[in-house]
């Protein structure tokens, strides 16, 4: 007598054979584990934020609008970035002429500060075109960062509608220096409409912050009745560079800026909350003036240097 397997269960048999026939040495009663364990502890503590990297440049304001001595002084001191103020578009007179200077110096263009920002509704246009093109020379030039800053109006108290003008044009701004490459970075600064904190507040509220970021001026800051350390903490998702300067009182309402350690800004400070965010970028040492005669400029950059690295153990 016959007997018939049901087609179904011959269909299972040989689908079994098949599989065991693909493991020639690992027969399927065996349960081999294909994947034996592995350990994943590490994967359950997130990965660390990257630590801090600042890098120094200098600002050549301290110069006074020399800016072929600035460059080969600041380069002999031993910085290693440069920023730069818009009448050296003239100086230069081209963006190659400024790019080949600076490369025989080994100093990288960081900055170019590009003056005011006019928002008012008879000069916005202008002043953002003029801007455009402080940006587009600043990019040929192998530059990074646009700087600007802005005046409070004349002869009345700033209100909102300022705050909200100025926004618009930075925004305005930023686009345009972003299709170059170029992040716009807005300067806190006194006789500005971000003079004192929640001044600047209103400013960063008002403006864009995909292309409107911060460049936090530390000094000024301090003076215009702030904590520096605060600004950095508030601001580190938009803070773009800094200005590291120093500052003292000559009188109640007088201030003069002088080399870093011999002021009220306290400096260790701010290096110390660079580190808590994770700050990786570029500081510039700024001095707008020599504070006595007896110093050159090329003696206070090497003086903030000294700083730097003797009292804070930074690398320039």
């Amino acid at each position: 007598m016959r007997h018939r397997i049901p087609r179904r269960e011959f269909l299972g048999a040989m689908t079994a054979l098949a599989a065991a026939s693909a493991f020639p040495t690992s027969p399927l009663l065996a349960h081999e584990v294909l994947y034996p364990p592995m350990d994943l502890s590490h994967f359950d503590t997130p990965l660390a934020p990257a630590p801090s990297e600042i890098h120094f440049g200098y600002a050549s304001i301290t110069w006074g609008g020399k800016d072929r001595q600035a460059i080969e002084d600041i380069a002999a001191v031993g910085f290693r970035g440069i920023q730069l103020r818009s009448n050296s578009i003239a100086e230069f007179g081209s963006p190659s002429a400024m790019r080949d200077f600076l490369t025989q110096h080994e100093l990288k263009f960081v900055a170019l500060s590009s003056g005011d920002l006019l928002s008012d509704s008879a000069s916005v246009k202008k002043s953002i075109a003029e801007h455009t093109a402080h940006g587009k020379f600043l990019r040929d030039a192998g530059g990074l960062y646009l700087q600007v800053l802005d005046n409070r109006p004349k002869g009345r108290v700033a209100i909102s509608d300022d705050y909200k003008q100025l926004g618009k044009a930075l925004t305005e701004l930023g686009k345009r220096t972003a299709d170059l490459g170029i992040p716009l970075g807005y300067h806190n600064h006194m006789g500005s409409l971000s003079e004192r904190p929640e001044e600047l507040d209103q400013v960063m509220s008002a403006s864009d912050p995909r292309y409107v970021k911060l460049e936090l001026d530390i000094a000024h800051y301090f003076q215009g009745g702030g904590d520096p350390v605060k600004a950095i903490e508030k601001f580190s998702d938009r803070l773009l560079f800094l200005h590291i300067k120093d500052v003292e009182r000559v009188s109640k309402s007088v201030y003069r800026f002088v080399e870093l350690g011999h002021g009220l800004v306290d400096v260790p400070a701010v290096f110390e909350s660079l580190g808590k965010i994770g700050f990786r970028g570029w500081a510039v040492v700024e001095l707008d003036e020599v504070p006595e005669n007896a110093h050159s400029p090329k003696e206070a950059a090497a003086a903030n240097k000294e700083y730097l690295q003797e009292k804070l153990g930074l690398t320039v």
